[in-house]
């Protein structure tokens, strides 16, 4: 889902993948700990935390949480995008700025394992959610998808 949002707002950019990094991998930053799940680049690359639950504010796993899980992988793709790009992503087509994951319908500024399906969301034009993640295509129909 966070791959087709991808390639909605950056078509040339290839599909992000999952990328298993051994435990005591000690090339890789943090590289004393034990396995880790990280949101890549194709060719490998990745930055910030590892894809697990706790990664949202270090509340309790919810492994069979479908909304969590996808809003832990998107918050972690965002990161990956964003710091090896050198550029937000994704982009409220509407006004330019970064958008970010927020549960549907909430007034928080960030997901936090609450209920509902996660969103991306635009600070701008009174806190708007633009798009559920993975629909990010049919939001951005003429507009700017960059």
């Amino acid at each position: 889902m966070v791959n087709r949002d991808l390639a909605a707002t950056l078509p040339g950019q290839d599909p992000l993948i999952l990328l298993e990094v051994p435990a005591g991998d000690e090339d890789s930053p943090g590289g004393t700990g034990g396995e880790r799940v990280h949101v890549a680049m194709p060719d490998g690359r990745w930055h910030g935390n590892p894809v697990h639950p706790s990664d949202l504010d270090d509340d309790p796993p919810e492994l069979d949480d479908p909304a969590t899980a996808l809003a832990v992988v998107a918050d972690a793709a965002q990161e990956t995008l964003t710091e090896l790009l050198w550029r937000a992503w994704p982009v409220c087509g509407e006004h330019g700025f970064g958008m970010h994951l927020r549960p549907a319908g909430s007034a928080g500024d960030r997901y936090r394992g609450a209920a509902g399906p996660p969103v991306w969301w635009c600070r701008d034009g009174g806190h708007h959610d633009v798009s559920p993640v993975g629909e990010l295509a049919a939001a951005l129909q003429g507009g700017r998808r960059s």
